[in-house]
């Protein structure tokens, strides 16, 4: 509504507080005086019953002017009153004052919207620099507050119109933060943190002032570059630092212990609080989302420092956020989010999806306490037309008369005036229309774009559903795979228990197998045993028969006899034959007794056989039918041993498959890596080439004896797998360093080594593939690996340097040869600079022979002072060989100590070449073909030559020692020499120099100014080339330090 009515008759302004105002605030909105007795309202005025001067609307228009009888207006006046920046001025003076309360909303949103009208903040900065700012630290306060919501809501280009002011905010922080109470300390923190502000909005010119930003445009903001993303996370913890920096200083600056939030001195240091919870919500929102981006991106050791960080901050801004929405004052004017118990896991990439990004809600009714919302452009309007008749009312007043309506009676306003004033009030009231026309078409495009936000924000959100349920499935497929392998670990202990319960069964199997065995061998013996007796009692049978035989026999013979007898004692008569006859009857008794006990014993024998043969019989069937029995255990057993055998050997080779895919992964992992672009800046020596190729040759011979091994028995691999991992791990080694090598070598060199280095990886992924096939496992030969480890060696061979390989016998002669060489270059040099100085005496007059003679003659005093410092050398190399070798000989000493040798040569050599040089560039300079400045640093590169000769030659020798302390003497000799040669060049050049005086009286202001700029764009182009060669420089001293280093065997002094 463009103007109200209250009970009391008064009206009131749109813009116009509602609350807060008591008598102070009824003041002049320009000069701050306080308002005559009987003034009219702010709003508007209306005379009792309708008057001359009553308020009326103009047809059309919803902005109230006055009909008649208006005072004339002075030009200025009139000019200085319808300024559209008056509003915005008045503004400012009212929101930074001196008074310790809050600032007014109404008098912020009225700076915004001033920022916005005239897109800049030229009008702000006018005002503020005539504020005595460093000399009252509320006042300052009070800037900071406005200036900073400012930097959030106003104009874009407030932040341009405040980057020159940048310094101004330093030093007058530093000023305030010598102050250690009140306002002092705040002041000085919170205008560091809006120049951190600044600086952060001009680094990162996609970030809104108020922060807030899409995921999207978040991505934009570090395009696609991790390094980006890396460094905006660093000023974003520095910009949140300053932040939470300047909330610990106000809360520790106020007394917890009252209700300090409801008094105005309170309110006033926690206004800007607000700004500081809007900043630190979207900061933290950011900087989690960023350091999970990272964390996908970078290992995690890497960002420790970044996590540690985060981990401090986290825990300060959740105790301040819980502070302060503990606070009375906050809980009306803001809604502070929680944040969570626990800081996110940034090791766990799928807790992005718990993070919750904290929102500050704002409440819809009042953003503070005095304020009134602006609903829509026609309550700005209405409110700029308050403040014109506030202005009208400041410069005439309305205390002239007892009628402030009644104009007939001042200064004699003719028509013609008030009608050309009210046609100005019209033009006034038109621009206002075409200014509320251009405010409803802002309205209408920002309207579609938030329509097309809200549109890209619901994209956005389906396009996070679409993520959400993309991770469910795979969350899905993992559980499931998860499962499959819970189920096959299970199987695989399933099985490993089965083998386990096999194996003890074919132990007990062979247990008993042994006691069978027991059982039958002895079953064999009692069989043998049997055997035998059967054979005994079938002799004894045979026996007793043929005794029957010859009883039967003698029985017939006696039988016989007795017939023949009896036929004889029939044929004889007496006493005898009766006799005989009786005789003959018991001895036949005899003998028929005996014949049958024969015939019993036979009997019983016959009887026992009998029973023998049973008991054998029996026997036999028993022993039969064990033996069937254990034949046929033995058979299942051995068919069990065969299959658990053949069990095993598919379990072996199924290890043997699994190490043989590792290592092949491993090598093609090598492989690979020779292609990155991130190991092209890796770099290796061919002696450490040649270690690893020799190791990669050995485990190769290893390999190959323990795969014949588990040719001959397939259910062995422990000696097979862990020479098939060594294999693997030093074949990509040898590929690694061969690449590595192959990048200090030359070209051909390097090409034949990266060939053969693929050529070895080839070969040996051939070799493990065939490992990993049962058909070919058997035909499987390394020999074309170790003949490309071979070939590599021979490169290796080919790359090492040529310095290492002079024979120890002959560096005792090689010390010898370079010192008489050092010498001799240096008597050389000497003579050649006698006889240029003889040329030039000869030759030259003037100034150019005083500056050639100076020149040369510093030169010679360098090569005497270099003489010198040789003689000292060769004396205190040969005190140490003395004192040092013992019962050895000087060569034996040397060839002992090679690396001190090394130097003492690479020292020599260095002295030697250094005076050629300088003697060259002396001959150059004085035939005026030269460079001064090749004379000063060639003298600079003999005096570091020097330094080094000194240092190798006193590395071993006794610090008491009259020699050494000769060498020093001599040492610092050339050094004096070396800043002769120096002062007398730059003399001399400065002499030859001061001939070409600069004459510039002749030439006109334009051409002063021509060669005004053709002198800048000299000195441009000198410091850029300048800059060049010190990083050319930089890098020859690099490459010539790695190349000494190869020479001398610093890597390999290292690796031992």
């Amino acid at each position: 509504m463009a103007r109200g009515t209250d009970s009391g008759g008064s009206e009131r302004s749109g813009c116009e507080g509602a609350a807060g105002h008591g008598p102070r605030e009824q003041l002049h909105e320009a000069g701050g005086q306080p308002a005559a007795q009987g003034a009219r309202p702010a709003g508007g005025r209306r005379r009792p019953g309708g008057g001359a001067g009553e308020l009326r609307a103009r047809p059309g228009s919803s902005v109230l002017v006055r009909s008649s009888h208006l005072l004339p207006l002075e030009p200025l006046c009139l000019q200085g009153l319808v300024e559209s920046s008056f509003p915005e001025t008045v503004s400012i003076n009212k929101a930074i004052n001196t008074q310790e309360v809050a600032v007014k909303e109404k008098h912020a949103r009225t700076c915004i919207l001033g920022t916005h009208h005239e897109k800049g903040a030229q009008t702000f900065w006018s005002v503020v620099n005539r504020l005595p700012l460093s000399g009252n630290a509320v006042l300052c306060w009070k800037f900071c507050h406005v200036f900073h919501k400012l930097l959030r809501d106003g104009h874009s280009n407030v932040l341009k119109d405040s980057v020159r002011y940048k310094n101004e905010l330093s030093d007058m922080s530093r000023m305030w933060g010598h102050l250690s109470e009140g306002y002092g300390q705040l002041c000085s923190i919170y205008l560091k943190l809006l120049r951190t502000k600044m600086e952060f909005h001009t680094k990162n010119p996609r970030f809104p002032g108020n922060l807030q930003m899409s995921d999207r445009q978040l991505d934009e903001a570090g395009e696609s570059d991790v390094n980006n993303f890396f460094q905006l996370t660093v000023e974003m913890f520095d910009y949140l630092e300053c932040e939470l920096n300047l909330f610990q200083t106000v809360f520790s600056s106020l007394d917890m212990s009252r209700s300090v939030s409801v008094t105005a001195a309170g309110q006033c240091r926690l206004a800007p609080l607000i700004q500081v919870i809007l900043d630190c919500s979207h900061l933290y929102d950011y900087t989690v989302k960023l350091l999970f981006k990272l964390h996908s991106c970078l290992p995690a050791d890497t960002l420790q420092g970044h996590r540690d960080r985060f981990l401090e901050q986290f825990r300060k801004l959740k105790d301040l956020f819980y502070r302060s929405s503990n606070l009375q004052y906050f809980k009306r004017l803001i809604q502070i989010p929680q944040l969570p118990e626990n800081p996110p896991n940034f090791l766990r990439a799928s807790a992005l999806s718990e993070h919750i990004s904290p929102v500050v809600v704002i409440p819809a009714e009042a953003s503070s306490p005095d304020s009134e919302p602006i609903t829509d452009l026609v309550e700005m309007e209405t409110a700029s037309q308050s403040l014109f008749d506030n202005k009208f009312d400041d410069i005439f007043g309305s205390s002239l008369s007892s009628d402030p309506f009644n104009f007939n009676s001042q200064n004699g306003m003719n028509k013609d005036d008030k009608d050309r004033l009210i046609e100005q009030l019209y033009g006034e009231i038109r621009t206002l229309k075409e200014e509320l026309e251009s405010f409803k078409a802002e309205n209408e495009r920002r309207t579609l774009q938030l329509r097309g936000r809200i549109s890209e924000l619901e994209a956005e959100l389906a396009e996070q559903r679409h993520l959400k349920q993309q991770a469910l499935d795979e969350s899905e497929f993992l559980r499931t795979e998860l499962e499959e392998l819970k189920k096959q670990r299970e199987d695989t202990e399933k099985a490993q228990r089965s083998l386990t319960e096999i194996e003890r069964r074919a132990q007990a199997n062979e247990q008993r197998y042994s006691k069978l065995k027991e059982k039958y061998s002895e079953l064999v013996q009692n069989h043998a045993d049997l055997l035998r007796k059967n054979a005994d009692v079938t002799k004894q049978v045979t026996v007793a028969r043929q005794a029957q035989g010859d009883v039967e026999r003698e029985k017939k013979e006696l039988e016989d006899s007795f017939q023949r007898v009896s036929e004889q004692a029939q044929r004889k008569v007496g006493a005898e034959q009766s006799t005989r006859i009786a005789d003959l009857e018991q001895e036949r008794d005899s003998l028929s007794r005996a014949a049958e006990r024969h015939g019993e014993e036979i009997a019983a024998l016959q009887a026992e056989l009998q029973q023998l043969r049973d008991t054998l019989s029996s026997e036999k069937e028993s022993s039969k039918k064990e033996l069937e029995t254990l034949q046929t255990q033995l058979q299942d057993k051995e068919s069990m041993e065969q299959m658990l055998q053949q069990r095993l050997a598919k379990e072996q080779f199924a290890l043997l498959q699994g190490s043989a895919r590792e290592a092949e992964r491993m090598v093609q992992d090598a492989l690979s890596r020779l292609e990155d672009p991130a190991h092209i800046s890796c770099t290796g020596s061919a002696d450490y080439l040649l270690s690893r190729t020799l190791a990669a040759s050995e485990c190769t011979e290893r390999l190959q004896d323990a795969h014949r091994k588990y040719l001959s028995n397939h259910t062995d691999v422990s000696s097979l797998l862990p020479c098939v991992a060594l294999f693997a791990h030093l074949i990509s080694d040898t590929i690694l360093q061969g690449s590595a090598t192959s990048h200090m070598a030359p070209m051909e060199p390097a090409d034949r080594l990266l060939e053969m280095c693929k050529q070895c990886g080839s070969e040996a992924m051939s070799y493990l593939s065939s490992l990993q096939d049962l058909d070919s496992v058997e035909g499987a030969d390394c020999a074309a690996v170790t003949s490309c480890l071979g070939q590599i060696s021979a490169i290796g061979e080919e790359l090492r340097p040529r310095g290492l390989d002079v024979e120890q016998e002959e560096l005792g002669d090689l010390v010898d040869k370079e010192m008489a060489a050092t010498s001799a270059a240096i008597e050389t040099a000497a003579t050649r600079i006698e006889e240029m100085l003889s040329k030039a005496r000869a030759g030259d007059t003037g100034v150019k022979l005083e500056v050639n003679e100076r020149i040369l003659g510093s030169c010679t005093g360098l090569m005497q002072a270099i003489q010198l410092l040789v003689l000292a050398s060769k004396d205190l190399q040969r005190e140490i060989v003395e004192s040092g070798r013992g019962a050895a000989s000087p060569k034996e000493f040397y060839a002992k100590n090679s690396r001190w040798t090394e130097g003492l040569i690479s020292a020599s050599k260095a002295v030697g070449w250094g005076a050629t040089v300088m003697v060259d560039a002396a001959d150059l300079v004085v035939q005026g073909k030269g460079k001064f400045e090749e004379l000063m640093v060639c003298s600079h590169e003999i005096a570091a030559s020097t330094a080094q000769l000194v240092a190798a030659s006193k590395v071993k020798a006794d610090k008491d020692s009259a020699n050494l302390a000769k060498l020093q003497q001599a040492s610092r000799g050339v050094n004096q020499a070396t800043a002769g040669v120096v002062a007398s060049t730059k003399s001399g050049k400065s002499q030859i120099e001061e001939k070409d005086s600069m004459d510039f009286s002749s030439m006109t202001l334009t051409q002063i100014k021509r060669q005004e700029m053709d002198s800048q764009v000299r000195v441009l182009e000198l410091e850029n080339q300048l800059q060049k060669e010190r990083q050319k420089l930089g890098e020859l001293r690099k490459k010539h330090y790695e190349l000494a280093g190869v020479a001398e065997g610093w890597e390999e002094d290292a690796t031992d």
